[in-house]
Parts: C-alpha cells; structure tokens; sequence
C-alpha cells in the first residue's frame, strides 16, 4: 500500500530518520525529499574533496544508489547525516584513487555561515594570511593556500572540510570516523597545525622568488 503525504510543510518538519521510516512504509516522496534536503550540502561537500565536478556528481549518485539499496538495514534510532556522509567520503575515497589524481580543495569557493555572510576557507584558518590587494595577488594567494591543503593526508583534509565547510559537530565527526570525541578534536588540531606550516612552507618559497627575482634584476642594471 502507498502512504501519500503532500505538504512542504509536513515533510519540513519530519526528521530524516522519519522520513525513512515513512519511505519504507510505503510513501514513495519520502526518499527524494531525502535527497533534495541533502543535495546541496552533500555535493559541497563532494566536490571540494574530489577537486572535481563530474566526480563529485558520480559519487552523489552512487552515494543515494547504496543508501537506498541498505535503507532497510538502517537503525532509525541513529542520526541519519553521520552515516550518509561516512558513505559519501568512502565512496569519493575509492573514486579518487581510480581516477588516479590527488584532490584539489576549491579554497576560494565561499562557506556559508547561514546568517547571510559568506568567508572563504582561509578566513576560517588559524593563520594569519595577509589580504590580496590586487587581483593578481589574490590569485597567487589562492594558488598558495590551494597547494598548502593539497598537500596534507587525505584524512585531515577531510576532517577540516567537515570542520570547517559542513559545520559539524565534534559528535557528528567523531560518530562519522568512529573514533573517539578526544581524537577528533586531537586530528582537527593536527590538521590546522598541518595548514599552519604548510602555509609558512609557501609563504618563504614565494618570497625567495621574489628575492631571487629582484636580484636578477638589479644584475641586468649593473
């Protein structure tokens, strides 16, 4: 038998986990309301991981195919998010390794805090990065803070993103890694340590071509 159920506001105020419920129960609506609430957040999520649009649409979908193919081993007792996203991040994991390239974070992409403001992923690091006056000098800070989180583990860069873009909560993080609460906040400082002198790293090496270049100058005008 199908349950039908139709108004937005009804399908607002429902948990996911009652939304589940409610799609095994027979209300077919129930799962793309499942993803239309997760689609956006999700997909942020996948493509600044993956560096890459059409993986982080692959993984999307193939994300939502094993949801629904496991929903009805799923515990409704359990918060729904943590186990869509620990899904998500195996799945872009494995799609990485295949397409055999190293992930590029979109560092410049904005972060929305929800109240209408909007910062960029630097402006949430605990580094002191000195603002771009020019367009030129923006550019040349993305690429530096982009090679800087390049080259951290996969696992940090994972949990910053988490951290920092999808705003979970150490509760969530920690049930999403299966880990304990004190080793993800361990990790997450880790990470930021990580940027910090992955960050430094590219700061000297942009000033010594600078030097270097300012040198070279000065010999030409000898």
């Amino acid at each position: 038998m199908v349950v039908e159920r139709s108004p937005l506001s009804d399908v607002l105020h429902r948990s996911d986990e009652e939304l589940i419920e409610d799609y095994l129960a027979g209300e077919v609506g129930a799962f793309r309301s499942l993803i239309e609430r997760h689609h956006d957040a999700l997909f942020r999520f996948l493509f600044r991981l993956t560096g890459s649009r059409h993986i982080a649409e692959d993984v999307f979908q193939d994300t939502f195919l094993q949801i629904h193919q496991s929903l009805d081993t799923f515990d409704v007792q359990r918060r729904f998010k943590p186990w869509l996203f620990t899904i998500a991040a195996n799945k872009a994991r494995d799609a990485i390794r295949k397409s055999r390239r190293r992930t590029a974070v979109s560092l410049s992409a904005p972060v929305d805090g929800g109240d209408g403001d909007s910062a960029t992923f630097v402006d949430l690091m605990s580094v002191e990065i000195p603002h771009a006056a020019s367009d030129l000098e923006r550019q040349e800070q993305s690429r530096m803070v982009q090679r800087a989180i390049d080259s951290m583990s996969p696992r940090l860069r994972e949990i910053l993103l988490l951290a920092y873009f999808q705003k979970m909560s150490y509760a969530d993080i920690a049930e999403l890694f299966g880990v304990p609460l004190g080793t993800v906040k361990s990790r997450l400082h880790a990470a930021v340590a990580a940027f910090a002198r992955a960050w430094q790293a590219q700061v000297e090496e942009s000033r010594s071509r600078t030097e270097n270049a300012r040198a070279a100058r000065r010999s030409e005008q000898a």
